[in-house]
């Protein structure tokens, strides 16, 4: 009599192919997701004797499904423009976190919740490397939560060095002034407008003065025989000489008081400023004449003008929008134009991707056969780099899946067949009686 379960064991073999190639063609647009295919292995052998020469005569017991193995080939990454997508090109997973549960993933369609974490699109929060308040990232910090937002600022930043790039008019008559200004800030991000003003001396030496408002400072409280005196303060920081060569070139400078310069010609440092009528701290900076080697001050026959002014200092900012870089670390562009890092995605990859458990929603578990998870930055340890604004798409192939569909299709209807046929020789046995 034929044994039944032979092409029964044939028919359920095929049958979980054809719903993992359904699964896998239903899935061609998830994002992160990886293709499976059915690998077939033969049950145990049946043995009936050994032929004259002593070779074995068996006969199987059909197939079963052997294994289910996730392809983790690298599917196509496509830009999107969203600043909060991101998309691993080579080995690792993000590693994400919901009620404490960590879980692996290679779907990279992040945002930010109301709280300003990164999250998935189920809720769960990437996990990465914070930055500190001054924007240092430390890898050996361990993992945690990132948190990025709009509630992010970027600090103030008193000014340490001003530059004016102009010209001093050579055929102005002694005693005309020229004056200019440039924003600076103290270390609570205040602003003042520090002005220069420059007097033609004559004989190629021009007089200068630096000043900022006087009611941004302190009045000056002075007492003499018990009666105190108050009287605002002058708001003068710097004055002295700027000479020229017969070119029209600086040669010298001399600062009279505030600021520390020679008669050669060197920037003028040590500029200080104290008494902020805000409590700022007190602030030295330097007015730099030089670009390098360069003077930046010219006194030649045209109209005295600034055609540039710099500093190093800003006011407070918040956060506009930040990028992702190849290498995980999340740059934010705030309102004072300053960057500064708010954090590092972290990437983990396992000695056995094939031993991972596949949760669903794109996510994956450890196993003991896969190993634990080696979590690090992107780039380093054989972990593949980031795309900022961009999507890794699945890699299931659509012409691929469906010559598999046709032949597990193939397959079934050949079990099916000896299924009926089976049933025939079964009933022509039965007939044997009557």
């Amino acid at each position: 009599m034929p044994n039944f379960s032979i092409p029964l064991s044939g028919l359920t073999a095929e049958s979980t192919a054809l719903s993992t190639i359904a699964n896998n063609l239903s899935n061609q647009n998830t994002t992160g997701y990886k293709d499976k295919v059915v690998l077939f292995s033969d049950l145990f052998y049946q043995s009936l004797g050994t032929t004259g020469s002593g070779n074995p005569i068996q006969v199987g017991a059909g197939t079963q499904v052997g294994s289910l193995p996730s392809l983790f080939t690298q599917g196509s990454v496509q830009a999107t423009g969203v600043p909060t997508d991101v998309a691993i090109q080579g080995e690792g997973f993000f590693v994400v976190q919901q009620n404490g549960v960590i879980s692996y993933t290679r779907a990279g369609d992040f945002s930010v919740n109301k709280d300003d974490f990164l999250v998935t699109s189920l809720g769960q929060q990437v996990l990465g490397y914070p930055a500190a308040i001054n924007g240092v990232v430390n890898p050996g910090t361990g993992i945690a939560p990132l948190q990025l937002g709009a509630g992010s600022i970027s600090p103030p930043t008193a000014t340490a060095n001003a530059q004016l790039t102009l010209n001093l008019d050579a055929s102005a008559a002694v005693g005309d002034s020229f004056s200019t200004q440039v924003t600076i800030y103290d270390s609570l991000g205040a602003s003042h407008a520090l002005t220069a003003t420059f007097s033609n001396n004559g004989g190629n030496s021009w007089g200068y003065s630096l000043n900022i408002p006087s009611a941004d400072l302190k009045p000056i409280s002075t007492t003499v025989a018990g009666v105190t005196t108050i009287t605002p303060a002058t708001g003068i920081l710097a004055t002295g000489t700027l000479t020229f060569n017969g070119n029209g070139v600086l040669a010298g400078d001399t600062a009279t008081t505030g600021g520390t310069a020679t008669g050669t010609l060197s920037n003028i440092t040590a500029i200080p400023i104290t008494g902020f009528a805000d409590g700022a701290s007190n602030q030295t900076f330097s007015w730099n004449v030089l670009n390098g080697t360069t003077p930046v001050i010219t006194q030649v026959a045209g109209p005295s003008s600034a055609s540039s002014t710099q500093q190093d200092g800003s006011s407070s900012g918040s956060l506009v929008k930040f990028t992702i870089g190849s290498d995980g670390t999340i740059t934010g562009s705030f309102t004072n134009g300053k960057t500064q890092a708010l954090g590092q995605l972290a990437l983990a990859t396992f000695g056995n991707n094939q031993g991972l458990q596949v949760d669903g929603n794109t996510d994956f578990s450890p196993t003991l056969a896969s190993g634990q998870a080696v979590v690090g930055t992107p780039g380093t340890g054989g972990r593949g780099s980031l795309s900022g604004g961009a999507l890794e798409l699945s890699n299931v192939d659509i012409a691929t899946e469906f010559a598999n569909l046709i032949v597990a299709q193939r397959g079934f209807e050949a079990d099916a067949k000896a299924v009926t046929t089976f049933d025939e020789i079964t009933r022509d046995t039965i007939a044997l009686k009557q």
